[in-house]
């Protein structure tokens, strides 16, 4: 039988468990302030314990005066995963900003019980249905899953920010903005088109009453077409969750 020294397993316990409280406050899901902050601590709890038998041996004791800075890139590397990942939502939160302005309903603010601040009806909708499908397809036992095999290229001590590190954090960090145009595309368009018909329409006849019926026109165009893009979100919200948590696995190589 192993026997397994009492300050090794703080110490590999207390190692993993900072690099899953970066995760656990800025993850998509994770992150919600819906969940109480004990319900994360148990599940940070849980989870060390359960990934200490395979990487916690493998992280060894550290000096006391190694432990400031241990801690810091430790946590640095839980808050990249769950920002990289985040992005995806970032993006539809813009998306739902955007199209609400743009379909008229930029007045009509409600809570988002995710973040607790107001925001526009249809960005709801849409952080409510990518939600729904962040956990159908288990893409919160994807990202344990990296964040548990980042100690295999990744150990604790390990991390070393270099400037190529950087410059890929402040990309992905611009990446909301291309795709969150990406994701509002097809109603985007066809409410700009619109919007170039009602004026054509406007200087052909002046008497036309466009001031009443454009925006209740661009509504319901955009609710058409948003319906009927529906079907495609499931592939469409796969490859983009996908492509985030590679992405988050790539700054973790790059900051070894």
């Amino acid at each position: 039988m192993i026997q397994i020294p009492l300050l090794t397993i703080i110490s590999g316990l207390l190692t993993i468990g900072v690099r899953l409280t970066g995760l656990m406050l800025f993850a998509p899901f994770f992150g919600s302030v819906v969940i109480p902050s004990r319900v994360k601590a148990i599940l940070v709890l849980a989870l060390s314990v359960l990934l200490f038998p395979t990487c916690g041996q493998q992280l060894g004791v550290h000096a006391l005066s190694d432990w400031p800075f241990l801690v810091f890139t430790e946590f640095l590397i839980g808050v990249g995963m769950g920002i990289a990942t985040n992005v995806v939502f970032e993006a539809v939160q813009l998306t739902g900003q955007v199209l609400g302005i743009q379909m008229g309903y930029s007045l009509i603010n409600i809570l988002d019980p995710q973040t607790q601040v107001d925001t526009t009806v249809v960005a709801l909708f849409y952080q409510s249905i990518v939600m729904l499908l962040f956990l159908r397809m288990d893409v919160h036992y994807w990202l344990l899953h990296a964040i548990g095999n980042s100690y295999l290229y990744l150990p604790a001590g390990a991390t070393h920010l270099s400037s190529l590190f950087t410059t890929n954090v402040f990309k992905t960090g611009g990446e909301v903005f291309a795709l969150g145009i990406q994701i509002a595309a097809p109603v985007l368009s066809a409410t700009l088109v619109a919007d170039i018909v009602l004026g054509l329409l406007g200087k052909a006849s002046p008497q036309m009453p466009l001031m009443m019926l454009g925006p209740a026109v661009k509504s319901l165009l955009g609710l058409l077409i948003l319906i009927a893009t529906l079907k495609y979100w499931p592939d469409l919200f796969y490859r983009l969750f996908l492509g985030s948590i590679q992405n988050g696995e790539r700054l973790l190589h790059l900051a070894h």
